[in-house]
């Protein structure tokens, strides 16, 4: 008598599936049709080392998947169940597709024979809802179909332009049962190529030829250098030539702040002016969005030159028109690049960069006296540089708001170096109420880092209910700091700025987040006095809980808000 087959279903099937991808986080909320995928972690996916992470609500899932997949490089889980759990996702996964982040949203559909039947939270298309904003969107009816549909799905995630994909699983699929050993799951090296093509020689040749032939070029690095691991190429490659180097809000952290060729970000200061001056620029992995004033005047010039070099070729040329477009992952371009610059001899020093290293010097020592003040209510400006001095050598830091986020950028770079990957912000989408889920993602990722969230109150409060998902899971060194001044501070600049104080709906009543965050379960307090910000970080450090600080401060407007109001891009 033969040995008796074991049977699977479909939610074994998918998490065999997952960890073959190496997945050990799925961000989500249950639903019914998702009862054999939790059965399935609950017998044996625990053990093998995946799990749930259960939130409070599923647009604050899909941000923790985000700020996961931001801060390792590798695709970030959510799900939601079928109809109002998938349509919650909705939200997250925009703000991570305008980003080009990575992640996989898995949601179940009702099982065929109610389709068409107004069946609870059927009828719902979920496919198409998810059309604008997943690169790639997969639906499975049998149990056979799901390995090659979660293969596609971090294929098409991972590859060229990361983005987020989505994979629709019947409920038909997940009751399914088959016997183990007709189920075929491959590992990830064996069904999608690891490794980047080669730029053509003459490419390289052309852009090195340009580079070296400029009176005044500069580097734009994007996040397209982060997605690509490229840091260390970049930063070797500038120095050699000694190129200077402005870094968009999505590549902060792809070059040392050590380093004497960087200049800062490119809203404001130094960089502004370096871009304006710049004869020749080498553009890697950037989109010229707003935050790199659309490639358009008066940050830029007509008469520049442009090497513009990104994985996705729908970018190249989109925004400025270029000299020579190079359709490439930007490491394997760094890392050719280099190696033909090597051949080359060594620049030792550039007056243009000298100079403009003491324009950058001057602004930063302008903002540094400023938040040196002791004022009462606490400037925005004081709370940025004590949360900045006080925060880890590698800690992750998260941006979530308007105004104070644009207090943070102008000072982001002066204490402390910004590591690769330790910087999260949802840039393109502006996306708010990021910051409780990216520190939950972000800590899940790098539990041995601290993670400090600097946020607007207005932007808090949207997913403030995920604090008690913080608490827990017992997530420690991980801190709040709201910059709490009772308004939508960047739309209250607008309204007093352009439309003569004329405010309507940008004021909001007072409230004690602290006390907020001790009903969650977290270490909460206030904070009035500036000369108490560093003690109530330490406090905070100390705690054992995740923490929150509720600083009150005096509502102001940025000169960034300033530019961008002017700019028409707030």
């Amino acid at each position: 008598m033969g040995e008796e087959k074991k049977i699977i279903n479909g939610g074994d099937v998918l998490i065999k599936c997952l960890l073959k991808e190496n997945v050990e986080y799925m961000f989500g909320i249950p639903g019914g049709q998702f009862l054999q995928m939790y059965d399935a972690i609950y017998r044996w996916g625990r053990e093998q080392g995946i799990n749930t992470v259960l939130f409070r609500h599923e647009q604050a899932a899909a941000h923790a998947a985000d700020a996961y997949a931001r801060v390792t490089n590798k695709p970030g889980v959510c799900f939601g169940t079928v109809g109002p759990g998938a349509m919650h996702l909705v939200p997250g996964v925009g703000a991570a597709w305008s980003d080009n982040i990575p992640v996989i949203a898995i949601v179940p559909q009702v099982r065929s024979a109610y389709a068409d039947s107004f069946t609870l939270q059927g009828n719902l298309d979920q496919v198409t809802m998810f059309k604008p904003i997943t690169k790639y969107q997969k639906s499975v009816r049998i149990i056979e179909e799901i390995p090659d549909s979660v293969q596609k799905c971090f294929r098409e995630a991972t590859g060229g332009r990361p983005r987020p994909v989505l994979l629709e699983i019947f409920e038909d699929a997940f009751l399914e049962q088959i016997e183990e050993d007709k189920i075929s799951i491959i590992s990830s090296e064996a069904y999608r190529a690891m490794g980047k093509p080669a730029v053509d020689g003459e490419s390289i040749r052309k852009s090195l030829d340009l580079l070296l032939s400029a009176e005044k070029p500069l580097i734009v690095s994007g996040g397209g250098v982060a997605r690509a691991g490229a840091w260390n190429e970049l930063q070797e490659f500038a120095e050699y030539l000694q190129i200077p180097v402005i870094t968009s809000i999505m590549g902060i952290g792809t070059i040392s702040n050590q380093s004497k060729c960087f200049l800062g970000t490119s809203i404001g200061g130094a960089g502004f002016q370096a871009a304006n001056g710049a004869d020749v620029i080498l553009a890697l992995g950037c989109k010229f969005s707003f935050t790199l004033a659309h490639g358009e005047g008066p940050v830029w010039n007509d008469s520049q030159k442009m090497i513009q070099v990104d994985i996705d070729p729908s970018i190249i040329g989109r925004s400025k028109p270029i000299t020579l477009g190079i359709v490439a992952d930007c490491k394997q371009f760094l890392t050719q690049i280099l190696e033909e610059t090597k051949k080359t001899e060594k620049v030792e020093k550039r007056d243009l960069l000298e100079t403009l290293i003491v324009g950058k010097q001057r602004i930063s020592s302008t903002y540094m006296k400023k938040a040196s003040k002791d004022k009462i209510p606490i400037i925005p400006q004081r709370l940025i540089k004590d949360v900045f001095e006080f925060m880890d050598d590698d800690a992750i830091l998260i941006l979530d708001g308007g105004d104070i986020v644009a207090y943070a950028l102008e000072q982001v770079h002066i204490y402390k170096e910004r590591k690769p990957l330790s910087h999260l912000q949802s840039i393109g989408m502006g996306h708010l109420g990021t910051s409780v889920p990216y520190g939950i993602g972000a800590k899940l990722a790098k539990p041995d880092k601290q993670v400090v969230s600097i946020s607007g109150d207005g932007s808090f409060m949207i997913n403030i209910q995920d604090l008690e998902t913080a608490a827990r899971l017992g997530l420690k060194n991980l801190i709040y700091v709201i910059g709490n001044n009772s308004c939508w501070g960047m739309i209250k600049s607008g309204q007093k700025i352009a439309l003569g104080k004329r405010f309507i709906d940008v004021d909001i009543p007072g409230c004690n987040y602290g006390t907020i965050a001790q009903g969650f379960g977290c270490y909460g307090e206030e904070v009035t006095d500036p000369n108490e910000i560093k003690p109530a970080l330490e406090r905070a450090k100390n705690s054992g809980k995740p923490a929150v600080i509720d600083v009150k401060i005096n509502y102001d407007v940025p000169d960034i808000t300033k530019l961008l109001i002017s700019m028409g891009s707030s």
